[in-house]
């Protein structure tokens, strides 16, 4: 009877995944105010930076304009929101949320999908601000464009929930965003979210198509630039995604055994 009701505990449907767990990360994500101002301040100050640069430059040069900006800056904004709402797992465990998880039957597979929603859902908003600025600057783009361009560069930031919860609980707390922030900013640099790849240096541009950002801004800008679609990007996306995601629940794993 006892071995019975131990297995039912330890083997819950779809490993512990339920709407109700759903809700308190949810709810616990929109009472966190520094990071949902973080993902809707830094990208509305980019979006405004590269304004300005437009307006000293007489406009949009000819390689790239308002639009192409706008979409990498989404990119960003949504990676940016993702991996700050993954990352937020360090709290959890500097609190001992996680090695209390092992007192439950959670399965690392449902912890890690809960999380990855919730840090999704920073990124629409990050995306949607930034689109929002985007149409009040006078970007003029078909309601397809528009729809398609913006799904797609939230989407594809799934890549970087699952990298904020990879380093969520590989760094301690009081170091996650000091390390987050540049690595980041390389990632972006590197894989071209605002200046073409084409005017980057050659060396950069052979690196760039094995960054996480690289595929992730190409499939972003595709409904935008057109022309043929590569199938490593989405190659990329998959890779990466599935790459942290495993790391990220190894480490969960390791995290809730300790005592």
């Amino acid at each position: 009877m006892t071995t019975s009701i131990q297995r039912e505990r330890r083997e819950p449907p779809l490993g512990g995944f339920n709407l109700t767990f759903l809700a308190i990360e949810i709810r616990r994500l929109i009472r966190n105010r520094r990071t949902v101002l973080l993902t809707v301040v830094v990208p509305v100050a980019l979006f405004l930076l590269f304004k300005a640069n437009r307006r000293l430059s007489g406009g949009a040069t000819a390689i790239f304009g308002p639009a192409y900006v706008m979409v990498g800056i989404a990119v960003y904004g949504a990676m940016l929101a993702a991996t700050a709402g993954g990352a937020r797992v360090t709290i959890e465990r500097a609190l001992g949320w996680s090695r209390q998880l092992r007192l439950t039957p959670l399965r690392p597979a449902a912890y890690i999908a809960i999380k990855l929603i919730t840090a999704m859902l920073l990124g629409v908003v990050s995306v949607g601000v930034v689109f929002a600025m985007g149409s009040i600057d006078g970007v003029d783009l078909p309601i397809g464009t528009w729809l398609a361009t913006g799904l797609l560069a939230w989407i594809t930031a799934l890549v970087f929930a699952s990298f904020g919860l990879f380093l969520g609980y590989l760094l301690p707390s009081e170091n996650a965003m000091q390390i987050i922030g540049p690595i980041l900013g390389v990632f972006s640099l590197i894989g071209g979210l605002f200046v073409p790849l084409s005017l980057m240096p050659d060396l950069v541009q052979q690196i760039a198509p094995y960054t996480p950002t690289f595929g992730v801004v190409e499939i972003a800008r595709y409904p935008l630039l057109g022309g043929a679609f590569d199938p490593t990007w989405l190659l990329s996306v998959i890779g990466w995604t599935a790459l942290f995601a495993i790391a990220a629940a190894f480490l969960f794993r390791r995290d809730t055994r300790r005592t």
